[in-house]
């Protein structure tokens, strides 16, 4: 049995804008845009991973939800306490000058890691955190 990763889900509160950060600023390319029920789910990946799929979702993409619920996922959101992803690059420090040029919230400077991978962290438009890791030259 081979099982392997398909897709992963970010929510996100502006479709638009993290479109733009994650087409415009990141490099991935958008393999679809879907709307339904009100909602709008964006699947964009990296040319270098046609396999792999990251989805830009609502907060709480689930058409029964109540009001209520809907209002914690989005607070939850704001907070910035949903999970993100990690993404490998081949040049941290590259990486992150381009994103803070970009203009978003940096948590973390490239930084040697004791587990060794140096990485950088962002916070996406919507507040996910975002990490980049460089493994070591082999």
């Amino acid at each position: 049995m081979d099982v392997k990763l398909s897709q992963c889900f970010i929510a996100v509160d502006d479709h638009d804008e993290a479109l733009a950060f994650y087409r415009d600023v990141l490099g991935l390319e958008v393999r679809n845009d879907v709307g339904f029920e009100g909602m709008r789910w964006v699947t964009l990946g990296s040319p270098s991973q046609p396999d792999v799929e990251i989805v830009l979702e609502p907060p709480l993409a689930d058409p029964n939800a109540s009001p209520a619920d809907r209002q914690a996922m989005a607070e939850l959101l704001a907070k910035g306490m949903l999970r993100g992803v990690i993404f490998s690059t081949d040049d941290c420090d590259a990486t992150f000058e381009r994103i803070q040029a970009s203009g978003a919230e940096v948590l973390q400077e490239p930084f040697d890691q004791p587990y060794g991978v140096r990485d950088c962290a962002f916070r996406d438009p919507a507040g996910n955190m975002l990490r980049f890791n460089q493994r070591p030259a082999e």
